[in-house]
């Protein structure tokens, strides 16, 4: 089984309060406890048992828990154990962490909230950081996975490399129904990326699937002659940037969310950090891509 626990902790915005957002979220600590299938083997096939909940994602139980003191999400600050959750003995030995990084409004927090939360925001609201924790157990290997979620607009383009350090997987985000966001990857998010966790995979995601056949959203793109992004272009931009993988989801359906952290646990567990391989910050190891 893949027993996953996720609760929120610390948002950065009374840390930093020259980057306010346009509107306060609320950032009530809570935890869920999640069940999802087995992964399976060495391959990753998955167990043929769906889990339980809409589009094969579980309903998790929440109470309320006191926020980490500290700034990095830490293992002590639990509540007692909800209905299904792993015994203290059995909880993450590792530790890694997942930045998500992409354009504005490109869906990342919308990922994150119904992953952990099993619940789709409606209302957007930009983001400066929020943070979840999400204690994985996959094939016998226990992951504390700490979720990092950053802040895509130009005027936190200073406060976002804050969110890099000690990085071990991060997942880079566009909308399908933008095709500026998909050609601002190569661009700009895959080389700010590299800059900051050289030698770390990433995870190319392309949220807003339900989007690509939306007629209201096709109609909108065909005005400024566009369409929305092909499951080709962007495995190709995938290839180019030497991701780990690319894969598809939408958020709304929750189709594809959970196959997205079966990939980032996998990535952040077999990585070689570039710092402790001992190669360059330059180095650019080419990695599996899996791909819709």
């Amino acid at each position: 089984m893949v027993v996953i626990n996720t609760r929120s902790t610390h948002s950065f915005r009374s840390f930093l309060p020259l980057y306010t957002p346009h509107r306060a979220v609320s950032t009530r600590p809570f935890r869920a406890v999640l069940t999802l299938p087995s992964l399976g083997g060495e391959k990753g096939k998955r167990a043929a048992s769906p889990a339980p909940g809409a589009a094969g994602l579980p309903s998790g139980s929440r109470t309320s828990v006191p926020p980490s003191a500290s700034a990095t999400p830490r293992t002590g600050a639990r509540a007692g154990p909800a209905a299904g959750a792993a015994p203290p003995s059995a909880m993450a030995a590792l530790r890694k962490k997942l930045v998500v990084v992409g354009a504005g409004a490109c869906g990342k927090t919308s990922l994150l909230v119904v992953f952990s939360r099993d619940h789709f925001p409606e209302e957007y609201v930009p983001t400066v950081f929020e943070n979840y924790v999400a204690d994985v157990e996959v094939d016998g290997r226990r992951v504390e996975l700490a979720l990092w979620d950053t802040a895509g607009q130009e005027e936190h383009d200073r406060l976002r490399p804050l969110s890099y350090p000690d990085t071990d997987v991060v997942l880079l985000c566009f909308a399908i129904s933008s095709p500026d966001s998909l050609e601002n990857v190569p661009a700009k998010w895959a080389p700010e990326v590299r800059h900051f966790c050289p030698g770390v995979p990433l995870v190319l995601v392309g949220n807003k699937k339900d989007l690509r056949n939306d007629a209201g959203t096709r109609r909108v793109l065909a005005a400024w002659k566009q369409e929305p992004v092909r499951p080709e272009a962007g495995r190709d931009v995938a290839s180019r940037i030497g991701a780990f993988g690319y894969l598809e989801c939408s958020a709304k359906t929750k189709e594809g969310v959970r196959e997205v952290f079966e990939m980032a646990t996998r990535a952040a567990l077999h990585a070689r950090r570039g710092k402790k391989s001992g190669l360059p910050k330059t180095a650019n190891r080419k990695s599996p891509c899996y791909s819709v």
